[in-house]
């Protein structure tokens, strides 16, 4: 069976209310669980920090590998050249390994000044990685301290939270999906959580701004849904003002007797 426009508000306004609640008890809590989840994230930079540097340790470690087989192969072309000398016929023939052989010594030079610079780099992001290590132990002892915290606010009002969700769920059977949607989609735009409101003292409950007389009387009638101009809330009914005449009408029974025996 179709809901009516005013049953359709009265379930939003629950879930509202609901919601409010909610919002409360994460209030409570600050901005600790922020703070908890930017120190996640900052702990996760530098574990993939150390990471990388762990996998530039071993790309070093095979480049100084290669290295060493580059100079390996290196002093094997030397023993060969030079033993070639040995048997050549001439002197433009010995000319031409004595170059071989200074191209490979100059080989060997290059090998150990690169194998140098590699073992430096290691050296360097090994120093890197410690004191990456020790800026983690620090962050993650204060990640420990504010996740405690959080979780002792949590346990405080966890029972009540679970309450509030499961009630939550229950009232969300009687609101249509698409009313739903748009409601989650109001609160997600909404700085104070506010999807469903009345208009009070002439204004929107959510933003503030005037809503018109004519308006006003559309809203009170609850034949359609009707949002906000200004800032698209759902706009569920006008609080009605609500003045004191008793108070009053006691007030001028007083001032009229103490005329009366003055």
């Amino acid at each position: 069976m179709e809901k009516t426009v005013e049953q359709k508000l009265q379930a939003l306004l629950k879930l509202q209310s609901i919601d409010n609640e909610l919002d409360n008890i994460k209030k409570l809590r600050g901005d600790l669980p922020n703070e908890v989840q930017d120190l996640e994230d900052e702990i996760a930079g530098y574990q993939t920090r150390i990471q990388r540097f762990e996998e530039q340790i071993k790309e070093l470690d095979q480049t100084i590998n290669d290295f060493k087989n580059k100079k390996k192969e290196a002093e094997k072309l030397i023993d060969k050249y030079k033993n070639q000398q040995m048997n050549v016929k001439n002197n433009r023939e010995f000319d031409a390994l004595s170059k071989e052989i200074e191209s490979e010594e100059l080989e060997l030079v290059l090998c150990d000044k690169r194998t140098k610079e590699a073992k430096d780099k290691i050296e360097n992001k090994k120093n890197e990685i410690e004191s990456v290590k020790k800026i983690l132990t620090d962050r993650n002892k204060y990640l420990q301290e504010k996740q405690k915290e959080l979780d002792q606010l949590v346990g405080e009002s966890e029972e009540e939270e679970k309450s509030l969700i499961a009630d939550r769920d229950k009232q969300k059977v009687h609101i249509d999906e698409r009313l739903l949607t748009s409601y989650e989609k109001i609160r997600l735009n909404s700085s104070n959580g506010l999807a469903v409101v009345m208009v009070k003292r002439d204004a929107c409950g959510g933003c503030f701004n005037i809503v018109p007389p004519q308006r006003q009387v559309d809203i009170r009638e609850k034949k359609k849904l009707i949002v906000c101009e200004h800032c698209g809330r759902i706009l569920a009914g006008v609080e009605e003002i609500v003045v004191q005449v008793e108070e009053k009408s006691t007030k001028k029974r007083g001032f009229k007797k103490l005329a009366e025996e003055a």
